[in-house]
Protein backbone atom coordinates (compact mmCIF):
# COMPACT_ATOMS: atom_id res chain seq x y z
CA UNK A 1 0.00 0.00 0.00
CA UNK A 2 1.30 3.30 -0.81
CA UNK A 3 0.84 6.53 0.14
CA UNK A 4 1.72 9.95 -0.66
CA UNK A 5 3.11 12.96 1.32
CA UNK A 6 1.12 15.91 -0.68
CA UNK A 7 -1.75 16.90 0.82
CA UNK A 8 -5.15 16.10 -0.83
CA UNK A 9 -6.03 18.46 -3.70
CA UNK A 10 -8.93 20.09 -3.40
CA UNK A 11 -11.34 22.30 -5.88
CA UNK A 12 -11.38 25.40 -3.81
CA UNK A 13 -12.05 27.28 -0.48
CA UNK A 14 -15.38 25.86 1.10
CA UNK A 15 -18.54 28.45 -0.05
CA UNK A 16 -18.36 30.09 3.87
CA UNK A 17 -14.72 30.36 4.49
CA UNK A 18 -14.89 32.37 1.18
CA UNK A 19 -17.98 34.70 1.85
CA UNK A 20 -15.80 35.61 5.07
CA UNK A 21 -12.79 36.39 2.97
CA UNK A 22 -14.93 38.27 0.69
CA UNK A 23 -16.69 40.49 3.10
CA UNK A 24 -13.29 41.04 4.97
CA UNK A 25 -11.90 42.25 1.85
CA UNK A 26 -14.80 44.45 1.32
CA UNK A 27 -14.64 46.21 4.75
CA UNK A 28 -11.10 46.73 3.99
CA UNK A 29 -12.16 48.48 0.91
CA UNK A 30 -14.15 50.32 2.52
CA UNK A 31 -12.35 51.55 5.18
CA UNK A 32 -9.37 52.97 2.71
CA UNK A 33 -12.19 54.71 0.78
CA UNK A 34 -13.30 56.41 4.29
CA UNK A 35 -9.73 57.23 4.93
CA UNK A 36 -8.83 58.93 1.71
CA UNK A 37 -12.32 60.88 2.18
CA UNK A 38 -10.81 61.98 5.66
CA UNK A 39 -7.78 63.06 4.75
CA UNK A 40 -9.36 64.83 1.67
CA UNK A 41 -11.63 66.38 4.93
CA UNK A 42 -8.17 67.27 6.40
CA UNK A 43 -6.69 68.28 3.31
CA UNK A 44 -9.58 70.90 3.10
CA UNK A 45 -9.99 72.41 6.04
CA UNK A 46 -5.97 73.13 6.26
CA UNK A 47 -5.96 74.63 2.59
CA UNK A 48 -9.43 76.93 4.15
CA UNK A 49 -7.28 77.66 6.95
CA UNK A 50 -4.66 78.71 5.51
CA UNK A 51 -6.16 80.80 3.52
CA UNK A 52 -8.39 82.74 5.94
CA UNK A 53 -4.68 83.41 7.32
CA UNK A 54 -3.65 84.88 4.00
CA UNK A 55 -6.74 86.92 3.23
CA UNK A 56 -6.35 88.44 7.39
CA UNK A 57 -2.35 88.71 6.83
CA UNK A 58 -3.37 90.59 3.41
CA UNK A 59 -5.53 92.86 4.75
CA UNK A 60 -3.86 93.99 7.48
CA UNK A 61 -1.19 94.74 5.65
CA UNK A 62 -3.41 97.23 3.26
CA UNK A 63 -3.94 98.84 6.74
CA UNK A 64 -0.67 98.73 7.49
CA UNK A 65 0.60 100.39 4.01
CA UNK A 66 -2.17 103.29 3.90
CA UNK A 67 -1.18 103.72 7.78
CA UNK A 68 2.57 104.25 6.93
CA UNK A 69 1.51 106.36 4.16
CA UNK A 70 -0.24 108.94 6.04
CA UNK A 71 2.44 109.26 8.41
CA UNK A 72 5.35 109.67 6.24
CA UNK A 73 3.14 112.53 3.83
CA UNK A 74 3.13 114.28 7.72
CA UNK A 75 7.00 113.66 8.24
CA UNK A 76 7.36 114.76 4.84
CA UNK A 77 5.62 118.12 5.46
CA UNK A 78 7.35 118.69 9.01
CA UNK A 79 10.79 118.12 7.50
CA UNK A 80 10.81 118.65 3.52
CA UNK A 81 12.65 115.94 3.11
CA UNK A 82 12.50 113.11 0.57
CA UNK A 83 12.94 110.34 2.45
CA UNK A 84 9.40 110.44 4.18
CA UNK A 85 8.13 109.91 0.82
CA UNK A 86 9.33 106.16 0.62
CA UNK A 87 6.14 104.50 2.55
CA UNK A 88 3.95 106.18 0.19
CA UNK A 89 5.45 105.13 -2.92
CA UNK A 90 5.90 102.21 -1.38
CA UNK A 91 2.44 101.56 -0.83
CA UNK A 92 1.55 102.79 -4.70
CA UNK A 93 3.31 99.68 -5.67
CA UNK A 94 2.39 97.06 -3.80
CA UNK A 95 -0.90 98.02 -3.06
CA UNK A 96 -2.48 96.73 -6.69
CA UNK A 97 -0.79 93.53 -5.93
CA UNK A 98 -2.04 92.58 -2.42
CA UNK A 99 -5.71 93.70 -4.20
CA UNK A 100 -4.61 91.02 -6.85
CA UNK A 101 -4.33 88.65 -4.39
CA UNK A 102 -6.94 89.03 -2.17
CA UNK A 103 -9.02 89.09 -4.96
CA UNK A 104 -8.04 86.14 -5.93
CA UNK A 105 -8.26 84.47 -2.47
CA UNK A 106 -12.20 85.55 -2.19
CA UNK A 107 -12.74 85.00 -5.72
CA UNK A 108 -15.61 81.89 -4.30
CA UNK A 109 -17.27 84.09 -1.58
CA UNK A 110 -19.54 87.21 -3.23
CA UNK A 111 -19.68 88.69 0.11
CA UNK A 112 -16.30 89.17 1.07
CA UNK A 113 -15.88 90.02 -2.79
CA UNK A 114 -18.57 93.43 -2.12
CA UNK A 115 -16.60 94.26 1.22
CA UNK A 116 -13.11 93.99 -0.59
CA UNK A 117 -14.60 96.67 -3.30
CA UNK A 118 -15.30 99.14 -0.78
CA UNK A 119 -11.99 98.34 1.00
CA UNK A 120 -10.55 98.83 -2.63
CA UNK A 121 -12.24 102.22 -3.27
CA UNK A 122 -11.81 103.40 0.38
CA UNK A 123 -7.98 102.75 -0.43
CA UNK A 124 -7.39 104.44 -4.04
CA UNK A 125 -9.62 107.29 -2.42
CA UNK A 126 -6.93 107.82 0.06
CA UNK A 127 -4.04 107.32 -2.05
CA UNK A 128 -5.44 109.52 -4.52
CA UNK A 129 -6.14 112.22 -1.80
CA UNK A 130 -2.52 111.84 -0.41
CA UNK A 131 -1.03 112.66 -3.55
CA UNK A 132 -2.66 115.42 -3.88
CA UNK A 133 -1.92 116.70 -0.60
CA UNK A 134 1.44 116.10 -1.53
CA UNK A 135 1.34 118.12 -5.13
CA UNK A 136 -0.13 121.38 -3.20
CA UNK A 137 2.31 120.97 -0.88
CA UNK A 138 4.92 121.05 -3.52
CA UNK A 139 2.94 124.40 -5.64
CA UNK A 140 1.72 126.04 -2.69
CA UNK A 141 3.33 125.42 0.82
CA UNK A 142 2.41 124.52 4.14
CA UNK A 143 -0.10 127.01 4.22
CA UNK A 144 -2.35 126.02 1.50
CA UNK A 145 -1.71 122.22 3.08
CA UNK A 146 -3.41 123.50 5.91
CA UNK A 147 -6.06 125.26 4.33
CA UNK A 148 -7.05 121.34 2.86
CA UNK A 149 -6.79 119.56 6.24
CA UNK A 150 -9.03 122.14 7.80
CA UNK A 151 -11.48 121.70 5.26
CA UNK A 152 -10.95 118.02 3.88
CA UNK A 153 -12.51 114.69 6.14
CA UNK A 154 -8.94 112.72 6.17
CA UNK A 155 -9.57 111.18 9.54
CA UNK A 156 -13.36 109.54 8.53
CA UNK A 157 -11.39 108.19 5.30
CA UNK A 158 -9.04 106.23 8.12
CA UNK A 159 -12.06 105.43 10.30
CA UNK A 160 -13.89 103.81 6.93
CA UNK A 161 -10.88 102.12 5.79
CA UNK A 162 -9.97 100.39 9.89
CA UNK A 163 -13.85 99.55 9.86
CA UNK A 164 -13.78 97.59 6.12
CA UNK A 165 -10.81 95.90 7.62
CA UNK A 166 -12.02 94.94 10.98
CA UNK A 167 -15.41 93.94 8.56
CA UNK A 168 -12.97 91.90 6.57
CA UNK A 169 -11.20 90.21 9.36
CA UNK A 170 -14.56 88.86 10.99
CA UNK A 171 -16.22 87.45 8.26
CA UNK A 172 -13.46 85.52 7.50
CA UNK A 173 -12.64 84.39 11.05
CA UNK A 174 -16.82 83.49 11.09
CA UNK A 175 -16.31 82.05 7.84
CA UNK A 176 -13.51 79.79 9.62
CA UNK A 177 -15.38 78.89 12.78
CA UNK A 178 -18.38 77.74 10.66
CA UNK A 179 -16.48 75.53 8.38
CA UNK A 180 -14.14 74.20 11.49
CA UNK A 181 -17.60 73.22 13.33
CA UNK A 182 -18.62 71.28 9.74
CA UNK A 183 -15.48 69.45 9.65
CA UNK A 184 -15.33 69.08 13.39
CA UNK A 185 -19.19 66.99 12.71
CA UNK A 186 -17.57 65.36 9.51
CA UNK A 187 -14.98 64.33 11.18
CA UNK A 188 -16.80 62.74 13.82
CA UNK A 189 -19.00 60.79 11.84
CA UNK A 190 -15.80 59.88 10.16
CA UNK A 191 -14.06 58.77 13.31
CA UNK A 192 -16.83 56.73 14.73
CA UNK A 193 -17.47 54.99 10.88
CA UNK A 194 -13.95 54.25 10.42
CA UNK A 195 -14.12 52.24 14.50
CA UNK A 196 -17.15 50.63 13.54
CA UNK A 197 -15.52 49.45 9.90
CA UNK A 198 -12.18 48.24 11.70
CA UNK A 199 -14.22 46.92 14.88
CA UNK A 200 -16.45 45.16 11.98
CA UNK A 201 -12.64 44.17 10.22
CA UNK A 202 -11.52 42.75 13.46
CA UNK A 203 -14.52 40.11 14.19
CA UNK A 204 -14.54 39.51 10.59
CA UNK A 205 -10.73 38.74 10.65
CA UNK A 206 -10.95 36.74 14.06
CA UNK A 207 -13.30 34.49 12.51
CA UNK A 208 -10.84 33.76 9.58
CA UNK A 209 -8.14 33.22 11.82
CA UNK A 210 -10.59 30.48 13.52
CA UNK A 211 -11.23 28.87 10.25
CA UNK A 212 -7.82 29.26 9.25
CA UNK A 213 -6.34 27.41 12.89
CA UNK A 214 -8.86 25.10 12.43
CA UNK A 215 -8.04 24.01 9.15
CA UNK A 216 -4.33 24.17 9.60
CA UNK A 217 -4.74 21.65 12.94
CA UNK A 218 -6.55 18.86 10.39
CA UNK A 219 -3.87 19.48 7.97
CA UNK A 220 -1.04 18.95 10.46
CA UNK A 221 -2.97 15.98 11.87
CA UNK A 222 -3.16 14.23 8.10
CA UNK A 223 0.56 15.40 7.68
CA UNK A 224 1.37 13.65 10.57
CA UNK A 225 -0.37 10.58 10.05
CA UNK A 226 0.85 10.25 6.16
CA UNK A 227 4.79 11.43 7.84
CA UNK A 228 3.90 8.01 10.03
CA UNK A 229 2.69 6.08 7.02
CA UNK A 230 5.63 7.26 4.99
CA UNK A 231 7.99 6.24 7.51
CA UNK A 232 6.84 2.82 7.45
CA UNK A 233 6.62 3.00 3.52
CA UNK A 234 10.27 4.06 3.60
CA UNK A 235 11.50 0.95 5.98
CA UNK A 236 9.16 -1.89 4.07
CA UNK A 237 10.75 0.06 0.91
CA UNK A 238 14.47 -0.37 2.65
CA UNK A 239 13.56 -3.92 3.61
CA UNK A 240 12.49 -5.09 -0.03
CA UNK A 241 15.55 -3.28 -1.64
CA UNK A 242 18.05 -4.84 0.73
CA UNK A 243 16.25 -8.03 0.23
CA UNK A 244 15.98 -7.65 -4.24
CA UNK A 245 19.88 -6.41 -3.79
CA UNK A 246 20.67 -9.69 -1.92
CA UNK A 247 18.39 -11.49 -4.86
CA UNK A 248 20.10 -9.81 -7.73
CA UNK A 249 23.53 -11.29 -5.59
CA UNK A 250 22.25 -14.56 -5.32
CA UNK A 251 21.10 -14.56 -9.00
CA UNK A 252 24.40 -13.26 -10.64
CA UNK A 253 26.03 -15.87 -8.70
CA UNK A 254 23.29 -18.55 -9.62
CA UNK A 255 23.81 -17.54 -13.65
CA UNK A 256 27.75 -17.66 -13.25
CA UNK A 257 27.21 -20.85 -11.82
CA UNK A 258 25.46 -22.32 -13.96
CA UNK A 259 27.20 -20.85 -16.83
CA UNK A 260 30.47 -22.53 -15.62
CA UNK A 261 28.30 -25.67 -15.34
CA UNK A 262 26.67 -25.83 -18.64
CA UNK A 263 29.92 -25.08 -20.37
CA UNK A 264 31.69 -28.00 -17.72
CA UNK A 265 29.24 -30.59 -19.72
CA UNK A 266 29.37 -29.05 -23.08
CA UNK A 267 33.41 -29.37 -22.49
CA UNK A 268 33.11 -32.85 -21.41
CA UNK A 269 30.23 -34.66 -22.27
CA UNK A 270 29.58 -33.17 -25.37
CA UNK A 271 33.22 -32.95 -26.54
CA UNK A 272 33.88 -36.30 -25.20
CA UNK A 273 31.34 -37.36 -27.64
CA UNK A 274 32.33 -35.37 -30.16
CA UNK A 275 35.55 -37.04 -29.73
CA UNK A 276 34.76 -40.47 -30.19
CA UNK A 277 32.31 -39.59 -33.53
CA UNK A 278 36.03 -38.16 -34.62
CA UNK A 279 37.76 -41.72 -33.94
CA UNK A 280 35.36 -43.81 -35.73
CA UNK A 281 34.69 -41.46 -38.53
CA UNK A 282 38.44 -41.72 -38.83
CA UNK A 283 38.92 -44.76 -38.55
CA UNK A 284 35.77 -46.07 -41.22
CA UNK A 285 36.58 -43.44 -43.97
CA UNK A 286 40.35 -45.30 -43.84
CA UNK A 287 39.00 -48.90 -43.79
CA UNK A 288 36.95 -47.70 -47.08
CA UNK A 289 39.08 -45.57 -48.25
CA UNK A 290 40.34 -47.81 -51.05
CA UNK A 291 37.39 -49.87 -51.40
CA UNK A 292 35.11 -47.20 -51.84
CA UNK A 293 36.59 -43.70 -52.50
CA UNK A 294 32.82 -42.06 -53.10
CA UNK A 295 32.12 -42.99 -49.28
CA UNK A 296 35.45 -41.84 -48.18
CA UNK A 297 34.98 -38.86 -49.78
CA UNK A 298 31.94 -38.49 -47.53
CA UNK A 299 33.17 -39.33 -44.48
CA UNK A 300 35.75 -36.72 -44.95
CA UNK A 301 32.90 -34.09 -45.19
CA UNK A 302 31.62 -35.45 -42.17
CA UNK A 303 34.52 -35.25 -40.32
CA UNK A 304 35.09 -31.12 -41.68
CA UNK A 305 31.40 -30.66 -40.42
CA UNK A 306 32.51 -32.00 -36.70
CA UNK A 307 35.11 -30.17 -36.89
CA UNK A 308 33.78 -27.08 -37.73
CA UNK A 309 31.12 -28.81 -34.91
CA UNK A 310 33.52 -28.77 -31.93
CA UNK A 311 34.95 -24.92 -32.72
CA UNK A 312 31.40 -24.19 -32.49
CA UNK A 313 31.13 -26.07 -28.80
CA UNK A 314 34.39 -24.50 -28.31
CA UNK A 315 33.27 -20.81 -28.79
CA UNK A 316 29.84 -21.54 -26.76
CA UNK A 317 31.89 -22.70 -23.70
CA UNK A 318 34.17 -19.69 -24.26
CA UNK A 319 31.26 -17.04 -24.17
CA UNK A 320 29.87 -18.94 -21.11
CA UNK A 321 32.71 -19.35 -19.31
CA UNK A 322 36.05 -18.00 -20.45
CA UNK A 323 39.11 -20.27 -19.53
CA UNK A 324 41.85 -17.61 -19.78
CA UNK A 325 40.15 -16.35 -16.91
CA UNK A 326 40.35 -19.29 -14.70
CA UNK A 327 43.96 -20.32 -16.14
CA UNK A 328 45.81 -17.16 -16.91
CA UNK A 329 43.39 -14.44 -15.05
CA UNK A 330 42.50 -11.40 -15.48
CA UNK A 331 45.10 -9.57 -17.28
CA UNK A 332 45.41 -12.46 -20.22
CA UNK A 333 41.50 -13.10 -20.73
CA UNK A 334 40.80 -8.95 -21.49
CA UNK A 335 43.80 -8.45 -23.41
CA UNK A 336 42.57 -12.00 -25.65
CA UNK A 337 39.26 -10.90 -25.72
CA UNK A 338 40.29 -7.64 -27.32
CA UNK A 339 42.69 -8.72 -29.94
CA UNK A 340 39.51 -11.09 -31.00
CA UNK A 341 37.10 -8.28 -30.61
CA UNK A 342 39.44 -6.23 -33.06
CA UNK A 343 39.97 -9.09 -35.67
CA UNK A 344 36.08 -9.68 -35.90
CA UNK A 345 34.84 -5.93 -35.90
CA UNK A 346 37.87 -4.42 -37.93
CA UNK A 347 38.07 -1.93 -34.77
CA UNK A 348 41.31 -0.64 -33.88
CA UNK A 349 40.73 -1.94 -30.07
CA UNK A 350 43.84 -1.62 -27.37
CA UNK A 351 44.16 -2.82 -24.27
CA UNK A 352 46.16 -1.41 -21.70
CA UNK A 353 47.15 -3.31 -18.24
CA UNK A 354 48.67 -1.42 -15.37
CA UNK A 355 49.68 -3.31 -12.19
CA UNK A 356 48.79 -6.86 -10.74
CA UNK A 357 45.05 -7.03 -11.50
CA UNK A 358 44.97 -10.50 -11.63
CA UNK A 359 44.82 -10.23 -7.64
CA UNK A 360 40.97 -10.17 -7.99
CA UNK A 361 39.16 -13.00 -6.42
CA UNK A 362 36.62 -15.05 -9.30
CA UNK A 363 33.73 -13.06 -8.36
CA UNK A 364 35.37 -9.85 -8.89
CA UNK A 365 37.31 -11.07 -12.23
CA UNK A 366 33.99 -12.55 -13.73
CA UNK A 367 32.57 -8.80 -12.52
CA UNK A 368 34.87 -7.36 -14.48
CA UNK A 369 35.22 -9.05 -17.66
CA UNK A 370 31.65 -9.03 -17.94
CA UNK A 371 31.79 -5.23 -18.14
CA UNK A 372 34.52 -5.39 -20.32
CA UNK A 373 32.32 -7.37 -22.52
CA UNK A 374 29.02 -5.71 -22.62
CA UNK A 375 30.96 -2.10 -23.23
CA UNK A 376 32.66 -3.40 -26.52
CA UNK A 377 29.50 -5.20 -27.52
CA UNK A 378 28.10 -1.74 -26.92
CA UNK A 379 30.31 -0.05 -29.13
CA UNK A 380 30.11 -2.75 -31.68
CA UNK A 381 26.19 -1.77 -31.97
CA UNK A 382 25.93 1.54 -31.59
CA UNK A 383 28.91 3.84 -31.55
CA UNK A 384 30.19 3.62 -34.91
CA UNK A 385 33.63 3.90 -33.32
CA UNK A 386 37.02 3.14 -35.16
CA UNK A 387 39.41 3.19 -31.87
CA UNK A 388 38.80 1.97 -28.99
CA UNK A 389 40.86 1.58 -25.42
CA UNK A 390 40.47 -0.74 -22.51
CA UNK A 391 42.37 0.49 -19.69
CA UNK A 392 42.40 -1.96 -16.92
CA UNK A 393 44.60 -0.67 -13.54
CA UNK A 394 45.12 -1.63 -10.20
CA UNK A 395 44.57 1.25 -7.71
CA UNK A 396 45.13 1.35 -4.09
CA UNK A 397 41.72 -0.60 -2.74
CA UNK A 398 40.52 -2.00 -5.69
CA UNK A 399 40.55 -2.43 -9.82
CA UNK A 400 39.65 0.60 -12.03
CA UNK A 401 38.36 -0.07 -15.47
CA UNK A 402 37.91 2.01 -18.22
CA UNK A 403 36.39 1.95 -21.75
CA UNK A 404 36.35 4.65 -23.92
CA UNK A 405 35.75 5.14 -27.73
CA UNK A 406 35.40 8.04 -30.42
CA UNK A 407 31.86 7.09 -31.99
CA UNK A 408 29.33 8.95 -31.89
CA UNK A 409 28.56 8.85 -28.00
CA UNK A 410 25.74 8.73 -25.63
CA UNK A 411 22.45 10.64 -24.50
CA UNK A 412 22.89 11.31 -21.04
CA UNK A 413 19.17 10.44 -20.61
CA UNK A 414 19.77 7.28 -22.33
CA UNK A 415 21.37 5.79 -19.42
CA UNK A 416 18.68 6.11 -16.70
CA UNK A 417 16.09 4.50 -19.37
CA UNK A 418 14.55 1.37 -18.61
CA UNK A 419 15.44 -0.21 -21.78
CA UNK A 420 18.94 -0.03 -21.16
CA UNK A 421 19.63 -3.78 -19.64
CA UNK A 422 22.80 -4.29 -20.53
CA UNK A 423 24.18 -0.56 -18.75
CA UNK A 424 21.74 -1.83 -15.80
CA UNK A 425 23.31 -5.09 -15.84
CA UNK A 426 26.96 -3.69 -15.83
CA UNK A 427 26.14 -1.06 -13.29
CA UNK A 428 24.05 -3.62 -10.43
CA UNK A 429 27.14 -6.07 -10.96
CA UNK A 430 29.78 -3.08 -9.58
CA UNK A 431 27.31 -2.01 -7.01
CA UNK A 432 27.02 -5.79 -6.00
CA UNK A 433 30.49 -6.01 -5.08
CA UNK A 434 30.47 -2.84 -3.42
CA UNK A 435 31.82 -0.85 -6.08
CA UNK A 436 30.46 1.92 -8.57
CA UNK A 437 30.34 2.81 -12.20
CA UNK A 438 29.38 5.68 -14.62
CA UNK A 439 28.71 6.13 -17.83
CA UNK A 440 29.63 9.95 -19.66
CA UNK A 441 30.84 11.12 -22.72
CA UNK A 442 34.52 11.13 -23.95
CA UNK A 443 37.55 13.59 -23.97
CA UNK A 444 36.15 16.85 -25.70
CA UNK A 445 33.05 15.48 -25.45
CA UNK A 446 33.88 12.78 -28.11
CA UNK A 447 32.64 9.39 -27.90
CA UNK A 448 31.60 7.11 -24.77
CA UNK A 449 33.47 6.16 -21.92
CA UNK A 450 32.54 3.76 -19.32
CA UNK A 451 34.06 4.02 -15.98
CA UNK A 452 34.03 1.21 -13.19
CA UNK A 453 36.10 0.59 -9.87
CA UNK A 454 35.85 -2.63 -7.88
CA UNK A 455 37.03 -2.42 -4.56
CA UNK A 456 39.41 -5.54 -3.76
CA UNK A 457 39.99 -4.56 -0.19
CA UNK A 458 37.74 -7.35 0.97
CA UNK A 459 39.47 -10.51 -0.81
CA UNK A 460 43.22 -8.91 -1.66
CA UNK A 461 43.90 -7.41 1.57
CA UNK A 462 42.33 -8.69 4.32
CA UNK A 463 42.78 -12.18 3.06
CA UNK A 464 38.97 -12.96 2.79
CA UNK A 465 38.17 -15.77 0.56
CA UNK A 466 35.74 -14.88 -2.38
CA UNK A 467 32.71 -16.96 -3.19
CA UNK A 468 33.22 -20.32 -4.47
CA UNK A 469 32.97 -21.34 -8.09
CA UNK A 470 33.20 -24.21 -10.29
CA UNK A 471 36.86 -25.14 -10.97
CA UNK A 472 38.28 -24.12 -14.10
CA UNK A 473 37.70 -26.13 -17.42
CA UNK A 474 40.43 -27.77 -18.73
CA UNK A 475 42.08 -26.42 -21.62
CA UNK A 476 42.11 -28.36 -25.11
CA UNK A 477 43.51 -27.39 -28.40
CA UNK A 478 41.65 -26.11 -31.08
CA UNK A 479 41.26 -26.29 -34.88
CA UNK A 480 39.69 -24.23 -37.39
CA UNK A 481 38.70 -20.63 -37.35
CA UNK A 482 39.39 -19.08 -33.63
CA UNK A 483 36.74 -15.63 -34.41
CA UNK A 484 34.13 -15.51 -31.49
CA UNK A 485 30.69 -15.10 -31.29
CA UNK A 486 30.47 -11.51 -29.76
CA UNK A 487 26.81 -11.12 -28.58
CA UNK A 488 26.32 -11.03 -24.64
Amino acid sequence: MYFSTEPPVTTGLPFYKTVVCLTCVIILIINGFSLFHNLGQLKGANEIQGQTAKVIDKVQYVNVLIMDAESSLRGYFLSGSEVYLGPLRTASSEIDAQFAELDRLLAETPSQRRNLAQLHTLVYRKLDTMNQVLDVYRQGGLDDIVKIAGSSDSKSDMDEIRMQVVILVQEQNELLAARSATFAREYQNAVFLGISINAMAILVLALFYRLIRRSYFARVTTQRALESANDNLESMVVLRTEQLSVLSRHLISVSEEEKARLARELHDELGANLTSINIDLNAVADAVRAARPDLALMLDRARGTLVDTVELKRRIVENLRPSLLDHLGLAAAVQSYCEEFGKVTKLDCEALIDGDVDVAGPMHAIAVFRIVQESLNNIAKYARARHVIVHLGREAGGVSLEVSDDGVGIDVDAVAKPKSHGLLGMRERALLLGGSLRVKRGVNNVGTCVEAFIPLSRVADSGETAPELPAPLPLEPTTGDRSRNWRA
